[in-house]
């Protein structure tokens, strides 16, 4: 049932665990590198076990079987995520909260051109690439219009709400590719926000902007924070929920 492929660091396999009508299928990474903990993954992979090289078979379904109905959760949560774009014709993208339509031109260029016109994503792409390739060359250009977009409007989003929140000039800022975070704010002040912030709609890219913003103040969490960002955002509590719910759409 198993198959293994061995190596000098590391040994992957599948297996399943069976829970009534349920049937868990996982994929099995052992590690040397890892020393204790068993790690579980779910994306729209599937079902990703990373463990210490030792660890035997049956520990490791036991603590599938713990986890079974978080496991089905983040499947059936997984299933309901849009799925990755082809970056070809048709395919939607958002672009300040509204569903942009990519349009792909063959062209002689040597490099993919994007540019936003009349509602519509528009890349010229090479004529020689294609397949794959193609793919993630047509991804890292767009990547790259959406943070040329954030390099944009983030600053001014940050010029219109700092006066409110922090005294000073503007502190700097930076754009990111941060896959679990929208935004931070560093000991001396650097901000770092996600490129996909532009995707959003901009009610939430001004929570996040202030969210930010108001670390100046408090570093921390606590109370007097959130007493800072609903100051200037009375509706923190429903677009930091909506925040969380529009995470959950992003297709990239």
């Amino acid at each position: 049932m198993r198959k293994r492929r061995v190596g000098n660091q590391v040994r992957a396999g599948q297996d399943r665990v069976a829970l009534g009508d349920t049937v868990i299928e996982f994929a099995v990474r052992r590690s040397r590198r890892r020393k204790k903990t068993v790690q579980i993954t779910v994306d729209g992979e599937g079902v990703r076990v990373a463990a210490p090289w030792a660890t035997p078979d049956r520990e490791i379904r036991a603590f599938v079987e713990k986890r079974a109905d978080w496991i089905v959760r983040q499947l059936a949560e997984a299933e309901r995520r849009p799925r990755p774009p082809l970056f070809v014709t048709g395919d939607t993208l958002p672009y300040l909260g509204r569903p942009t339509e990519l349009t792909v031109e063959p062209g002689d260029v040597a490099h993919p051109q994007v540019s936003f016109d009349d509602g519509r994503l528009i890349i010229a792409a090479p004529r020689q690439t294609t397949g794959d390739g193609l793919s993630q060359l047509l991804r890292r250009a767009v990547v790259e219009w959406y943070g040329e977009r954030a390099a944009e409007l983030l600053p001014a989003c940050v010029d219109e709400w700092l006066p409110r929140l922090a005294d000073g000039e503007r502190p700097r800022i930076l754009i990111r590719d941060q896959r679990k975070r929208w935004g931070s704010c560093a000991a001396d002040g650097t901000l770092r926000f996600n490129w996909r912030l532009v995707m959003l709609e901009p009610a939430l890219i001004e929570y996040v902007v202030v969210h930010e913003l108001a670390h100046l103040t408090v570093k921390n969490h606590s109370a007097d924070f959130w007493k800072v960002v609903a100051g200037v955002l009375p509706d923190v509590k429903e677009r930091r929920q909506r925040l969380r719910e529009a995470e959950k759409t992003l297709p990239m």
